[in-house]
């Protein structure tokens, strides 16, 4: 069997990084940051994560098909499979861009395909609001039962609720009077805190059971991809610097200790690739839990590792490389986390051996 990218896979993902690097370069990226920095709140803290979306990314976004790479032509879309979607956002994750670029994603695909007539709205606004999520023209957020802290939900138009089997698409501004701001560790990912009850009882209607469950395991191989991302872009960052910084008169890329740092965040981003692409393919629930914990082991331990190349510079506000453990922090905690991606493997490994017994 091949599992060689194809030409226009490999395109796929030139012309998403193509994008990324012309419209949101590492500039970009800091005014962000230091921009939210700026807006101190009194405490004496930096990156409260208040800073808004940059609505005109959103939508070159939208045009360049992110958000519509698995509606089908028939609806507009790209028409592609979830394979290409993980390509796409391991650059959204090299890149650090931000946003809640998985819901928006998952609402598109379920409009798309005609699911969100299954769902629930509250308003006509809403319903109004779906029409637009693939091109870029509505942002949205995701609210999971289990409750999870929903991200960017003051630039939110609208929120992908997420039960225990159903999918209601609800406007932003009723999510946000039942919420308040937290801490996010994360400048650039600004979180809400909501009670994980629910105001009304869930009613699985015809076709509806079962479309959560997928969701979310979507929402983690795509946010497995976006840690891949990021895991691949600190090892590139970690040799850049240990090529350029010296000392006593040679490149600290020629100590061993070093060396073996850089390689073993090589090994970490390669193996959680296999494992990531793997899961796209296959999209089996057990490869997908395994994607997204080696991704997160990946991203976090990588950041680490590429701090401590940078020695005490990496430690400072001014360096990227904290940005990417903080992201790296965040994601390692949304749609499936460690736990509960263990919890998988385990029921597949006793249902395997049920099976051979």
């Amino acid at each position: 069997m091949d599992f060689q990218l194809t030409d226009d896979q490999r395109a796929l993902r030139a012309g998403m990084r193509e994008l990324l690097e012309r419209r949101f370069p590492r500039t970009r990226l800091r005014t962000v940051i230091d921009g939210d920095a700026e807006r101190d709140d009194g405490s004496g803290e930096r990156g409260n994560g208040g800073g808004g979306l940059d609505r005109g990314l959103w939508r070159e976004l939208g045009e360049a098909g992110l958000f519509a790479l698995r509606v089908p032509e028939s609806a507009g879309g790209v028409g592609l499979g979830l394979a290409e979607a993980v390509l796409a956002f391991e650059e959204a994750g090299r890149a650090l861009l931000p946003g809640p670029l998985v819901a928006t994603e998952l609402a598109a695909g379920l409009c798309g395909t005609g699911l969100c007539a299954m769902g629930s709205f509250e308003s006509g606004r809403a319903g109004a609001l779906a029409a637009g999520v693939a091109q870029g023209e509505a942002v949205v957020t995701a609210l999971d039962g289990g409750g999870a802290p929903v991200e960017h939900l003051a630039s939110a138009d609208a929120v992908l609720a997420l039960g225990p089997t159903a999918v209601e698409l609800i406007p932003a501004e009723e999510v946000a009077r039942s919420t308040e701001p937290m801490r996010s560790i994360d400048p650039a990912t600004p979180l809400h805190r909501r009670a994980p009850s629910r105001t009304r009882p869930e009613q699985a209607g015809p076709g509806r059971s079962g479309i959560a469950v997928r969701l979310r395991r979507e929402a983690a191989l795509l946010t497995a991809a976006q840690q891949l991302g990021s895991a691949c872009r600190t090892v590139e960052l970690a040799v850049d610097h240990a090529k350029r910084r010296t000392q006593f008169g040679r490149p600290i890329g020629a100590f061993q200790a070093v060396q073996h740092l850089c390689a073993q965040m090589l090994v970490r981003a390669e193996s959680a690739r296999s494992v990531v692409y793997a899961a796209a393919v296959t999209e089996d629930p057990g490869d997908i839990a395994a994607a997204k914990l080696l991704a997160d082991e990946a991203a976090v331990h990588n950041a680490r590792d590429c701090l401590q190349v940078h020695g005490g510079m990496g430690f400072t506000w001014e360096a990227d490389v904290h940005l990417h453990l903080k992201r790296a922090w965040v994601r390692a905690g949304q749609w499936q986390s460690a736990a509960a991606a263990e919890e998988e493997l385990a029921a597949g490994l006793v249902s395997t051996v049920e099976t051979c017994l």
